[in-house]
């Protein structure tokens, strides 16, 4: 049968952060970025894996600022499913554990990274292929997930819609996100659809034309 791909989007925490479940239909799927951190945001996410009726079979951090970590424990227990995590963000996956007290969050320890992710890799599940864009700047090593075959990107905090990720936190630049922006997002098809840790989806085509963060030359 051929593959088929769906996406379901939630918003968790104070940070309105956007957790998202691909999967295929009635098949197996992955958490990208569980955000969930208050009892009743983990019933919501449990309900809608059940309702969208698919397998979790792996969470997947963009990065691991504490937005989009918070729901890590809970999501792997649920499901009895690994982390994946990009391979120079696991002490800032750590590090959740002493900074977020100072929001008024108190996290539940994540577990152990089964999977560092690099740069140039490809991941499966049920045999959809998913490359792996690294996209620092934002973070210290985040990573992009690409579904080429459908024409979906799933961006964490990177590019959004009119804008670009943060560059003032601990391992943040904003040269080197600028240029992976241009090297490596803005050389996909236009008619790909952005899918940002926050906020509504756009397309890189927009972005390209539209965003007033990328309109002007960068130093490189």
């Amino acid at each position: 049968m051929e593959n088929q791909i769906e996406v379901v989007t939630l918003t968790f925490n104070p940070f309105a952060e956007q957790t998202y479940l691909v999967y295929q239909p009635n098949g197996e799927g992955v958490i990208i970025d569980p955000g969930c951190y208050t009892p009743e945001e983990q019933v919501m996410l449990r309900e809608a894996v059940s309702k969208a009726n698919f397998t979790p079979v792996a969470v997947w951090n963009t990065h691991c600022h504490i937005d989009h970590v918070l729901g890590n424990a809970f999501a792997c227990k649920t499901w009895e499913i690994p982390l994946g995590v990009p391979k120079g963000e696991q002490g800032d996956l750590q590090g959740v554990l002493n900074y977020g007290p100072t929001f008024g969050i108190f996290p539940e320890p994540s577990p152990i990274p089964e999977q560092l992710f690099l740069s140039g890799q490809t991941l499966t599940f049920s045999g959809v292929k998913v490359e792996v864009i690294g996209a620092a700047g934002h973070s210290r090593d985040g990573v992009c997930f690409y579904f080429s075959e459908f024409g979906l990107l799933f961006g964490g905090d990177v590019l959004f819609y009119d804008s670009i990720g943060r560059t003032d936190l601990p391992g943040g630049n904003l040269n080197t996100l600028l240029n992976n922006i241009h090297q490596k997002l803005l050389v996909l098809p236009a008619e790909v659809k952005v899918y940002p840790g926050h906020g509504d989806p756009t397309t890189i085509g927009r972005e390209k034309k539209f965003n007033p963060f990328l309109q002007t030359p960068i130093s490189r």
